[in-house]
């Protein structure tokens, strides 16, 4: 079967990019992410487990799942939503969010899938830039919808009284190259960018849930992500029912115990998440590896401890095992998922097959191994840099040493000082604004902004200012800390020296 390797050197060896379209039904010309993922399954099958912070959980099947989605997706066509209109879907793990968003890729629209707490500004400009005509969201979120939208909104809570009357199958007309995803990531200059995938994206997500989840056949997975960032959509939300795996998913704040008790009830064997929430779990002094049945953890967005990872290895007799890159070029190093594949603390991985890494110098020429430069991606003879500092070692393994950009990575959201820095100017105490990330035990980094104000800085003030970012953006982008500033550094033709800041961070907390 294809990408059915037993060890590291054989798929090495063997594999090709080629093969990774015969794990599917269908040509690439009739290639749909919905049937591939849902229909195609034995219908008796469960495709979805949900755990609520509340401790209750859902459980549906896979017949269950494709005759929602086709109904969806005959809902979607009866109210004039064409085949490319986009749909933004504003919703936390839940049934709602999985029928929406498989019905939108059944219909051959395109999906939008939007952080859940996005405040009305943050969420206003994906809604406008995707050109969205229809947005699913909650009832309890409707404020944050922007009145001068004209869109269609439907609520999730409606959803399944909606479609409830439409016909349960649904044809698709979609092929590999038919736009199926819009997915924002933050940049370090400009607002966030739309990144458009197609349905033929699945295709190296197949690869990637062997290779580095490593799911077998009576797997029962489990991730913690949000289905609206790049590992909760694909590795969340699509990955495993590829290969008719059932995903889990936590839904609501997060709490280890809660989260810990649904390994136990699921009996979940592989889990993909942030390395913060292998650190709650072990911190909360809940976790008896004794009562689980796991066998495989996988991670992405950040560093682990290096004790979690000694934590890991002494209690479960593995590693947690990476995934590195960034959401604009995909997975590029992890730690494979071969018995005869061994990780290495401290490491990301090596790097994919086919796939080059290297560490080079100011000019652009590759280093010895452990040099320390800029690691970089050899592509077509041109080097394109991954955004991290490290090196890589004489065995090929590759070690980040952090960004060399500003994206601030902060418990595995990657987030881009920009749009903060805009929502800030637009406080009227706040006459220039500066934000990076400050390093962070727990959360790998915070959101620090530096803020020269025409008031007298106050803990009131700083309050204020952080619920207005909240407000506008989301909570896990407004600044844990503000320090108020007599002037920002610049150069001489005006540009901010945001490293001069990221620096004295670094240093106060002792990095440096």
């Amino acid at each position: 079967m294809a990408l059915d390797y037993k060890t590291y050197e054989e798929a090495k060896k063997r594999f090709t990019w080629s093969e990774r379209w015969e794990v599917f039904d269908k040509s690439r010309e009739n290639l749909n992410i919905a049937y591939e993922c849902i229909d195609r399954h034995p219908a008796e099958k469960t495709a979805i487990r949900l755990k609520f912070a509340d401790g209750q959980r859902e459980e549906y099947t896979f017949g269950e799942l494709s005759q929602w989605t086709s109904q969806f997706a005959n809902m979607l066509e009866s109210r004039g939503i064409n085949p490319g209109d986009r749909v933004g879907i504003v919703l936390e793990p839940s049934l709602p969010y999985y029928v929406s968003f498989y019905g939108v890729l059944k219909r051959g629209a395109v999906a939008v899938p939007c952080y859940f707490l996005l405040g009305y500004e943050g969420l206003s400009y994906r809604l406008k830039d995707s050109e969205a005509k229809m947005v699913i969201i909650s009832k309890e979120r409707e404020d944050r919808m922007p009145s001068d939208l004209n869109v269609e909104v439907l609520f999730a809570e409606d959803i399944l009284d909606l479609i409830e009357k439409e016909e349960t199958n649904y044809e698709t007309i979609t092929s590999a190259d038919t736009p199926s995803v819009i997915q924002y990531s933050s940049g370090t200059t400009g607002l966030p960018k739309p990144v458009l995938y197609k349905h033929g994206a699945v295709s190296v997500t197949a690869v990637y849930v062997k290779f580095w989840l490593g799911l077998q056949d009576g797997d029962r997975y489990m991730c913690t992500s949000s289905p609206a960032w790049g590992h909760g959509i694909w590795y969340g939300a699509v990955g495993p029912l590829i290969f008719g795996n059932g995903i889990g998913a936590y839904s609501g704040r997060f709490d280890p115990e809660v989260f810990i008790q649904a390994l136990e009830e699921f009996k979940i064997t592989v889990v993909s998440a942030i390395p913060r929430v292998y650190s709650m779990m072990i911190n909360c002094g809940k976790l008896d590896p004794l009562k689980l049945k796991l066998r495989r953890l996988t991670y992405s967005g950040a560093a682990i401890d290096d004790a979690v990872q000694e934590y890991l290895q002494e209690n479960f007799g593995f590693l947690a095992s990476s995934n590195y890159g960034n959401t604009e070029v995909g997975p590029i190093v992890i730690d494979f998922a071969f018995d005869d594949y061994k990780g290495r603390i401290g490491s990301c991985g090596k790097a994919m097959f086919g796939t080059t890494v290297v560490s080079v110098d100011e000019n652009g020429d590759e280093l010895s191994p452990r040099q320390t430069g800029e690691l970089s991606v050899l592509r077509k003879g041109k080097m394109n840099s991954v955004g991290d500092s490290g090196y890589v070692d004489e065995q090929g393994y590759v070690w980040s040493l952090g960004r060399s950009d500003d994206v601030i990575k902060s418990s595995g959201f990657r987030i881009g000082p920009f749009e903060i820095e805009s929502v800030l100017a637009n406080h009227p105490a706040v006459e220039e604004a500066a934000v990076v990330g400050s390093p962070d035990k727990d959360r790998g980094e915070i959101v620090k902004a530096f803020i020269v104000s025409n008031s007298q800085p106050t803990e009131e003030l700083t309050k204020e200012i952080q619920e207005f970012v909240k407000k506008r953006l989301s909570m896990h982008e407004y600044p844990k800390e503000i320090e108020y500033v007599d002037e920002l550094p610049r150069t001489p033709d005006g540009k901010l020296k945001r490293k001069v800041l990221k620096k004295r961070e670094q240093e106060l907390k002792g990095l440096n």
